[in-house]
């Protein structure tokens, strides 16, 4: 059985606009950031580096994205430490800098303090075609002085946002999360295509966003002054839990370089192809229209025009316009019946395209921590469910933690320790034997 949690107060949102308002918290939504805005950089991060990978893959070959990386060497880019204005900074340079994935373009001090240092980077990694793509983030390093062998690192996976560059959450320039474990790098990635100028977010696509996961981690390797160590975990949320999910299944494969150690799921988008409930719209549809159009900037087998209607595509301006609440406000007044043309869950190939990107489908040797709230009416405890039944057939390790009377946000904030005692468990040099609660069952 999952492990019970006490309820404490909550807030109850009334309507899905509402809903939208927290996610687009969490997600950190930055519409608002000043496009004039300018930040002096320091040169942390300015100094040549070393290669933290040499992946490669073939365009349209999703295996072959996530192949480990050659042991040839390759010279390592230097990196820029940038100086000009906030919206300059996601303009990404052309032609692409050469180097691996993993490699920074990129660097600017937004905070520094007596503890810590955050830096908000771009860097390199790989779509699921094989594309070599720029991507933007924030790193967060302790100052202090480094153990033998460096500190180990937290990969934060956010939630959804929204599709274009206003929304990456590195705009905010807030120093990575740490969920209470101390000593540690931390890396938040804004994932492949969200905040890049010009480029909209591959939203939903699997692959994609565990490498702009990894990659995070790799460019921190790439900081001397980081001092980041090869052991790592990773913590995602919502959209987030998706691609923590995926971040799981391919850490281990892509960079066999790291020592990857587990993964905490949090209410994550899983189950794509399922409907729980009259209650549970969230999912299929603003979700799913959303990747429809995401995962068709990188999979040319998708055309958003062959699945919605006038109205939807007229509409979907807002996916490059706005984040995640205007999206919402645009697209929960269409009726049922005005929003497809084909159903993109029964229609090939867009069937075979949500199934291919729907995660939980293969057990690997890095553990989970299942984390949901049983007031949470984007992620519904069915869905959970079934992703946790999904995952103990396959023989994919996973713990279960039910938080009573949480909702899609306070799940992520109603009992932190959680998160905090499991990874620090993952990450410890020697860590125990990791919890299993496939054989109690979630009921």
């Amino acid at each position: 059985m999952p492990a019970d949690r006490s309820p404490t107060p909550r807030i109850r949102w009334a309507a899905l606009v509402a809903v939208a308002l927290v996610l687009a918290g969490l997600g950190a939504c930055s519409s608002d950031a000043s496009d004039g805005a300018t930040a002096t950089s320091s040169t942390a991060g300015a100094s040549t580096v070393v290669d933290p990978s040499s992946t490669t893959a073939a365009a349209g070959d999703v295996g072959a994205a996530t192949a480990p990386p050659s042991t040839d060497p390759i010279a390592a880019p230097a990196v820029e430490a940038f100086t000009g204005s906030l919206d300059d900074f996601y303009r990404v340079p052309d032609p692409l800098p050469a180097g691996p994935a993993g490699s920074l373009i990129r660097t600017q001090t937004v905070a520094q303090d007596a503890t810590s240092v955050t830096l908000r980077v771009m860097y390199r990694s790989v779509d699921v075609a094989g594309t070599p793509r720029a991507v933007t983030g924030i790193i967060t390093y302790p100052t202090a002085a480094a153990p033998e062998g460096g500190w180990p690192v937290v990969a934060w996976a956010h939630g959804t946002s929204g599709l274009a560059t206003q929304c990456a959450p590195s705009r905010l320039g807030s120093p990575a999360p740490d969920f209470g474990v101390a000593d540690v790098v931390r890396v938040a990635t804004d994932y492949i295509g969200l905040g890049p100028i010009g480029e909209r977010h591959a939203y939903l696509s699997g692959p994609s966003e565990a490498h702009s996961v990894i990659d995070a981690v790799r460019a921190a390797r790439t900081l001397p002054d980081a001092h980041a160590s090869a052991t790592w975990a990773a913590i995602g949320h919502s959209q987030g839990g998706h691609a923590a999910l995926w971040t799981n299944e391919l850490g281990a494969s892509y960079a066999p370089e790291l020592d990857f150690r587990g993964t905490v799921v949090v209410a994550p988008a899983a189950m794509l192809t399922e409907t729980y409930g009259p209650k549970d719209q969230i999912v299929p549809r603003t979700v799913g229209i959303m990747a429809l159009y995401g995962v068709a900037t990188v999979d040319p087998r998708l055309d958003p025009d062959d699945y919605v209607s006038d109205l939807v595509a007229e509409r979907s301006t807002v996916l490059d316009t706005g984040c995640l609440d205007q999206i919402i406000q645009q697209l929960a007044s269409i009726f049922d019946d005005d929003f497809y043309v084909k159903d993109p869950l029964h229609t090939e190939p867009a069937e075979t395209v949500v199934r291919e990107n729907d995660p939980g489908q293969v057990a690997v040797a890095a553990p989970l921590l299942l984390v949901y709230g049983t007031k949470d009416d984007w992620v519904v405890p069915d869905r959970v469910h079934a992703l946790f039944d999904r995952l103990c057939s396959e023989d994919q390790v996973t713990d279960l933690v039910r938080i009573d009377g949480a909702d899609h946000g306070t799940v992520m904030t109603q009992d932190v320790p959680v998160f905090t005692e499991w990874l620090t468990e993952r990450l410890a040099a020697d860590p125990a034997t990791p919890p299993d609660a496939c054989a109690d069952g979630w009921s």
